[in-house]
């Protein structure tokens, strides 16, 4: 049950990454001086969803396991 549980956070993480790259890319295509602002805005983002993952893969097993 934990491996499909950790199989959903990667599935729901990798979706994030791509719909947060795909808004950044468009936001940057449009208005191509706000490229720095969009970028900073974008990885902060992407650091927030690789973080979730990275807790569910790492520190909720030992959670449940205690």
């Amino acid at each position: 049950m934990l491996g499909l549980g950790i199989g959903v956070a990667g599935l729901g993480c990798g979706i994030g990454l791509g719909l947060i790259g795909n808004g950044a890319l468009q936001g940057m295509a449009r208005q191509p001086e706000a490229i720095s602002k969009l970028q900073v805005q974008m990885l902060i983002a992407l650091a927030f969803v690789e973080l979730v993952f990275l807790l569910s893969v790492f520190v909720l097993p030992f959670l449940v396991k205690s």
